[in-house]
């Protein structure tokens, strides 16, 4: 997982239990994370007239490649 998405994580408080396994960890919560930044990034360049540096930015720090 990213870096900055688990930092984000951390800080809403996820926490990995005694045997190193988080909720986090789900297949389901990653995709979550990921959605919310693509839906994020698609606003943001769509309220920059179209311009993708905005979007790529976006992607970019979270380090998600552009699709």
């Amino acid at each position: 997982m990213n870096q900055r998405i688990r930092e984000l994580a951390e800080q809403a408080g996820y926490e990995k239990d005694m045997f190193g396994i988080g909720h986090w960890d789900m297949p389901e919560c990653k995709k979550f994370a990921e959605l919310l930044i693509q839906k994020c990034a698609d606003i943001g360049e769509r309220y920059a007239d179209g311009n993708y540096e905005v979007y790529n930015q976006i992607l970019e720090y979270f380090g998600m490649e552009e699709e």
